[in-house]
């Protein structure tokens, strides 16, 4: 099976490209060029192949946030020019530019690390902290922290289902699935809680706190793009840098 090189990267690499995104979104002035990274974006992961999953957690999670972000700057953003007036309400061009600008770059931004996380494994990432000189400790704190929201989802729709076997009624309206839900909190405060000491005894186990050098048998390699594109990503800020500021 052909492997997908854009997976295959190393995840300092993918990155070093979110916070390349990141740094051209804020050099570049207007929200034209902002606007155009999402379909890039896009594309990227169109030959990654997770499209699904990145559209899927973008609409989710930044869908609603851009309509607030952009109402709330678009009505009370300060300017003289008014397009639009109804009571206490206006709509003037400097904050329809405003939230216009404000909007692009949280979606490219917000996109990038969204298709960051969908096309790098999370264990990898953390290797790539620790392999740059990143404590054990903090490692895992890193791991855990990113871990513990799709932990305690899987837990949830476990005992969802569980619940579902015996007769509970857990489809349905919001109110419906409201009472279904709040029983499965104390099981799953309980679970989270246990899983925890389990994971503090596991890792005592293997000597985690003591005071030596730790090895592990994960290793990431870098290849020849690896080493190429971290440059390439910093002269192309610099080169935005130079024409933003001094040309």
């Amino acid at each position: 099976m052909k492997q997908n090189l854009l997976l295959q990267l190393h995840p300092m690499t993918k990155f070093y490209f979110s916070l390349f995104i990141l740094g051209m979104v804020l050099i570049m002035p207007g929200y034209i060029f902002a606007f155009t990274i999402f379909p890039v974006l896009v594309l990227i992961a169109i030959l990654a192949g997770v499209t699904k999953e990145f559209l899927n957690i973008v609409l989710k999670a930044l869908l609603s946030v851009l309509i607030i972000v952009f109402i709330m700057q678009m009505l009370f953003y300060p300017g003289e020019n008014v397009l639009w007036e109804w009571g206490i309400f206006k709509i003037k061009q400097e904050g329809l530019n405003y939230g216009l600008l404000l909007t692009s770059r949280i979606l490219a931004i917000g996109s990038a690390f969204i298709l960051f996380f969908r096309i790098t494994e999370v264990r990898d990432f953390v290797k790539s902290l620790e392999d740059k000189g990143l404590p054990p400790m903090g490692a895992y704190v890193v791991l855990s922290t990113l871990q513990i929201i799709p932990e305690m989802r899987r837990q949830a729709n476990t005992i969802m289902e569980a619940q579902k076997t015996r007769g509970v009624e857990t489809e349905g309206s919001l109110l419906v699935r409201a009472k279904a839900f709040i029983p499965t909190l104390t099981p799953l405060i309980l679970s989270s809680i246990a899983g925890t000491e389990e994971r503090a005894i596991t890792l005592e186990s293997r000597a985690f706190s003591a005071p030596v050098k730790k090895t592990s048998l994960h290793q990431l390699t870098k290849n020849t793009a690896d080493r190429i594109l971290p440059i390439i990503y910093l002269l192309i800020l610099i080169g935005l840098l130079v024409w933003r500021f001094f040309l």
